[in-house]
């Protein structure tokens, strides 16, 4: 992670527009997601967009990728295997790993529930005088820099999708 550089401290003021801005980001990625599918959670959408990137990669490894403990990971395969995004297999070299793949179907969910966000983001920044959206997608970049791949979605993406 990159050293702080602070020219002045963080205020209440500075928090609260974050806070709103986080919001509304989630607010966007769950409409992408209520516009294709709405069974489909947050969470199980993060996991399905880490399988995007991979053929298969083994349960502890997208456990890791999420930050989440392996029984969780396993729960929403589960949901994610009965609804037909996401098939299991086993690794051939080790045939005790279990491994998680998205299907032909899960493939197509992500790739339309990205485009739909895609379609979402364009709209609401189009709305930005050209100016302010330059500063936003710069102070964004930053920020990215900053946070580094800790809080970054996805094994392969400098940004998550």
């Amino acid at each position: 992670m990159q050293e702080k550089i602070r020219s002045a401290p963080v205020t209440e003021g500075d928090l609260d527009v974050f806070e709103v801005a986080t919001r509304d980001l989630v607010g966007v990625a769950l409409r992408s997601l209520t516009a294709i599918n709405d069974v489909l959670t947050l969470p199980q959408f993060r996991l399905m967009l880490v399988l995007h990137e991979q053929r298969a990669l083994p349960s502890t490894h997208v456990a890791q990728a999420l930050g989440l403990a392996g029984s969780s990971v396993t729960r929403m395969a589960d949901k994610l295997c009965a609804a037909g995004y996401v098939e299991r297999g086993n690794e051939p070299s080790h045939r005790s790993v279990v491994t998680l793949s998205l299907t032909t179907r899960g493939h197509a969910v992500v790739r339309e529930a990205v485009a739909d966000r895609r379609r979402e983001l364009a709209q609401l920044l189009d709305r930005l005088d050209p100016q302010t959206r330059a500063a936003c997608v710069a102070g964004l970049r930053e920020l990215h820099v900053h946070a580094g791949d800790e809080y970054t979605i996805g094994t392969q993406s400098p940004v998550p999708l």
